[in-house]
Parts: C-alpha cells; sequence; structure tokens
C-alpha cells in the first residue's frame, strides 16, 4: 500500500455535534480534535459543502518530516459520520491511509490508548460509517472509555458526560492522544504503536 507521503492527512474526532453533547465519552475525538487546532493555530470553520468543520495547518518541525494536515469533526451525528469524511477526502485528495479516525473504544480501559490500522468497528457507529463510505483500511487512535457499570446499556453510557473522578485525568489524557496522532502522522505507525500503546 504505497501513498504520496506529501499527500495530506486527515485527522477526523469523532463525536456528536451540539452543546448537550459536548462534555460526552463518545464526543473524545472533539476533544482532541479541538486541542490539535490549538496547537495548529487554528479555528474550526464549516468545510464548504461537506457537512464537517475543518481547520487546515501543519504539524512537526520544519523539514521534510513537516506534514499538511486537516483536521475535522463531522457535524452530521455519529452514525452517519461516512459521508462527511468521504466528501472531505475527496475534496483535499487524501489516501485513505493517511485518514485518522480519532475515537473512543469501550473495550479498552480508561484513559488507555491503542493505535492500529484497519479492522473492524468493533460495534462504533462512527468506524461503521466511515468503513461504509470508504473501506476500512484508514489508522484508528482508539481512546479507551472502559465498559459501563452494572447493567447501564452502552448508549447510555457513551452518552453521558466524564465521571468526576475520570475529569481530573481528562486534560492529560486528551493531550496524551494528540501526542500519539502528531506522532503517528510525523514518524509513522510502528513509532507510535511503541510509544503509546499502553
Amino acid at each position: 500500500m504505497t501513498t504520496d507521503a506529501a499527500a495530506p492527512w486527515l485527522i477526523v474526532g469523532l463525536g456528536n455535534p451540539g452543546p448537550e453533547y459536548a462534555g460526552n465519552r463518545h464526543n473524545v475525538g472533539f476533544m482532541v480534535a479541538d486541542l490539535l487546532a490549538d496547537r495548529v493555530g487554528g479555528r474550526f470553520k464549516r468545510a464548504g459543502r461537506a457537512q464537517a468543520q475543518v481547520v487546515e495547518g501543519r504539524i512537526g518541525p520544519p523539514g521534510p518530516s513537516n506534514r499538511r494536515v486537516i483536521l475535522a469533526k463531522p457535524m452530521s451525528y455519529m452514525n452517519l459520520s461516512g459521508g462527511p469524511v468521504s466528501a472531505l477526502r475527496d475534496f483535499y485528495k487524501v489516501p485513505v491511509a493517511h485518514v485518522v479516525a480519532v475515537h473512543d473504544e469501550l473495550d479498552i480501559d480508561y484513559g488507555m490508548l491503542r493505535l492500529k490500522l484497519g479492522g473492524g468497528d468493533n460495534g462504533h457507529n462512527g468506524l461503521k460509517s466511515m468503513t461504509k463510505a470508504f473501506g476500512a483500511d484508514y489508522h484508528r487512535v482508539r481512546f479507551g472509555i472502559g465498559r459501563p457499570p452494572g447493567r447501564m446499556p452502552v448508549a447510555d453510557f457513551v452518552l453521558k458526560d466524564f465521571s468526576s473522578a475520570e475529569r481530573k485525568e481528562l486534560d492529560y489524557l486528551v493531550d496524551r492522544a494528540a501526542d500519539a496522532v502528531e506522532c503517528l502522522v510525523i514518524d509513522g505507525l510502528e513509532r507510535a504503536q511503541s510509544t503509546y500503546n499502553s
């Protein structure tokens, strides 16, 4: 799978639009995207015809490892993320292997990270929609949120805000996830996995 090294990267934070969802576990992808936008000195703006907000910028030191990135937050609901991401991918001419989805992951303990290329969607509706739109061969930065307590339904759990105990560490963990995204884009998957896979 060869891709043009100069091709831009599309980093997609997955979440649901609107203030009522902002602090939800399901919106941790948006939180990481917001932090990355701060780092590149940009502000999210509506993307032309795509139902998304974007920031364009560069990450990495000056020189050959500097990368052009498009940060995106789909403004559809989570289960319709594939349409906006596909439209952005076409518009910016991004190879599938240069797409990175940042998302919450139930099967990983809270705050742990796992990076991978391709694979299944594990029941995650945002990934399911993206895979249906353009295949599964994109990168994932999986942010662990753990499993719901007791018999709480999964849908209720992911659409609740992080607990007060979790919030104590959340800023640090979002920061670390943003570092992992930058490492993936600049240094490649293997280096990022060895550094950040918990």
